[in-house]
């Protein structure tokens, strides 16, 4: 059930930014609150993993998985609107791939992003990276800016109204990304020793 919630979400997910492009009052406002319902998924569906015993690794990976879909499709399709600077997807998109290229590595041998197998083993790494604090702070962050920046340029509304939501969502989205780069960093630390232990392993296999 978790599984599906998240695959749910992802489609759910596309759905929006694709009528993100049908620019008018009724659509745009379909696409905040749906957009809400995503975010609420987002939290669903890690809930009702633990609720009903189905945490496991293939469910992790699958909830990371469903999170860089959606977060960088929207990161993307405000882009193409023209809503925010080339920067934000792009710091968004490579940390995306490099940690989560050393995550499979950490997967690889035994370790998941979160839970009781996280590779975070140092308190600051967990408290950064796997603490509810910390996820659930970047989870609202980028949820206010995806929300705002929807509805503040949704056509139809006060001009006024349309300027100040859409600064409020700019901020929530540098918030965002700086959350995104400082949840990465320990990731990058805490991998140096799966790089390692890999180098080792094929040292190993391939000896001299």
């Amino acid at each position: 059930m978790a599984n599906l919630i998240s695959l749910l979400r992802t489609l759910l997910g596309l759905l929006v930014v694709g009528l993100l492009f049908q620019h008018t009052h009724a659509v745009y406002l379909l696409c905040f609150g749906l957009t809400v319902i995503v975010i609420a998924m987002d939290a669903l569906d890690g809930y009702v993993a633990r609720k009903f015993n189905e945490a496991s690794k293939l469910g992790a990976v699958i909830d990371i998985l469903g999170d860089r879909v959606v977060e960088q499709v929207y990161w993307v399709t405000f882009l193409a609107l023209g809503w925010i600077p080339l920067w934000v997807p792009l710091v968004v998109i490579v940390r995306g791939i490099v940690v989560d290229g050393l995550r499979s590595m950490a997967f690889e041998q035994g370790y998941t992003a979160f839970g009781q197998s996280s590779m975070q083993q140092s308190r600051l790494g967990w408290l950064l990276v796997s603490s509810n604090f910390s996820r659930t702070t970047y989870a609202v962050a980028k949820a206010a800016a995806f929300a705002f920046l929807i509805l503040g340029h949704t056509p139809g509304l006060e001009p006024q109204a349309n300027s100040t939501i859409t600064l409020v969502g700019l901020g929530c989205t540098y918030v965002s990304v700086a959350f995104c780069v400082v949840r990465g960093l320990p990731v990058l630390v805490e991998g140096r020793r799966f790089l390692a232990e890999d180098a080792k392993q094929a040292k190993a296999n391939n000896p001299a």
